[in-house]
This record gives structure tokens, C-alpha cells and sequence, in this order.
């Protein structure tokens, strides 16, 4: 594992990656707590959240005003100090989402649950559609503030900002961002009343 934004993990690097977990970019009381599907081969090697190239999450969240910069993977730990965090649905590292059983979606919606109560983010943004319909057995879900909140933290989904999700140009990826973000500013408690 390398530390340096140059480092590109070679195909070696990658396959030795699979299965590998990264840490949580966590903070008691964030403003927002992200929380990704699973970490990625990229993200496994590198020790850092959503560190593939092409990964739009970065750039999205640059776009939508949460960040002042363009932040590159290696600079996550400076997300808290922004009020924001980095977290995964399931810890282990997979070529592609669609490696998880819905088992193992489950288990983790209920671990990011228990996390969720311990830390206490004003908002959980889950950033992919069906992980989030999985984890918390919620199948007619919408991208969007959900009316279910997790205790004290509202519930926000959020579309897979991979490369893969032909679904979401960058800039529709950012205006979703865009829609949290205001959400976040509105309202300087964020806690919702359920």
C-alpha cells in the first residue's frame, strides 16, 4: 500500500486486493457520513475510498460545494475537518459491486446501522440505489431524502458515482450532490425529528 497520489497499483497490487478492507474516514457528529457500496480493488490497494480512476465521487463532491478543491483520494483524512466522513455498506474490497450477496449487504446495513448510532452523523448519504434497497430491505426506494431516518441521522440515496453507472453523467452525479448538499446547509442541526 502507497500513500503517494502517483502510485498506480499494478494488476499484482490488484488481485492481492480482493477480499482486503480499508478504515473508515469517521468522525463523532459529521455533517455528512458517505457511505459507499464496498471498497473497490483500487480503494483495497491503495487504502484509500473511491481512489479508481474514473470514480466520479471526488469530482461530485467538488461540484456540488462540499468541498473548497478538488480533493484526490490520498487527501480523505481531510474530509472531518469538513464535516464529512467515508464509510462502506460492506468492508470488503471486490472487482465489482455485484460480487456481494444480498446476505452480506444485509449484514452490513445492519453494522452501518449500529455505526450510524455510535457516531451519530447529522445525514447518511448511501451512494448506490440498489445496495441501499438491499441492505435495508427497502425495494421501491428512490433515489433521494428518504422519510425513514436511522434514529437521529436522516437518510439520503445517492447514485453510484463508479464509472460503471452509465445511468449518471458526472453532472447529474454533482446536481444529486448539489441536492444533499442544501439539505445539509438548510437545516445546521440536520437532526430529523424520527
Amino acid at each position: 500500500m502507497a500513500g503517494s497520489a502517483a502510485y498506480r497499483p499494478t494488476p499484482a497490487d490488484l488481485t492481492a486486493a480482493a477480499g482486503q478492507t480499508i478504515p473508515d474516514v469517521l468522525a463523532p457528529d459529521l455533517r455528512v457520513l458517505f457511505c459507499g457500496i464496498n471498497p473497490g480493488l483500487w480503494s483495497g490497494a491503495t487504502g484509500h475510498h473511491f481512489a479508481r480512476p474514473g470514480n466520479r465521487f471526488w469530482p461530485a463532491l467538488f461540484r456540488s460545494g462540499f468541498t473548497p478543491r478538488l480533493f484526490r483520494p490520498d487527501e480523505q483524512d481531510e474530509l472531518p475537518g469538513l464535516g464529512l466522513g467515508i464509510t462502506n455498506v460492506v468492508a470488503r474490497a471486490t472487482a465489482r459491486a455485484d460480487e456481494l450477496t444480498a446476505a452480506e449487504l444485509r449484514d452490513g446495513g445492519q453494522a452501518l446501522t449500529e455505526r450510524v448510532a455510535r457516531y451519530r452523523p447529522r445525514i447518511l448519504a448511501v451512494l448506490g440505489l440498489g445496495a441501499y434497497r438491499t441492505a435495508f430491505g427497502r425495494p421501491r426506494t428512490a433515489v433521494g431524502r428518504r422519510p425513514d431516518p436511522l434514529g437521529g441521522t436522516e437518510v439520503w440515496v445517492l447514485p453510484n458515482p463508479s464509472g460503471l453507472n452509465a445511468h449518471y453523467t458526472l453532472d447529474a452525479l454533482a446536481a444529486e450532490f448539489r441536492k444533499l448538499r442544501a439539505a445539509a446547509d438548510d437545516a445546521p442541526d440536520g437532526r430529523s425529528g424520527g
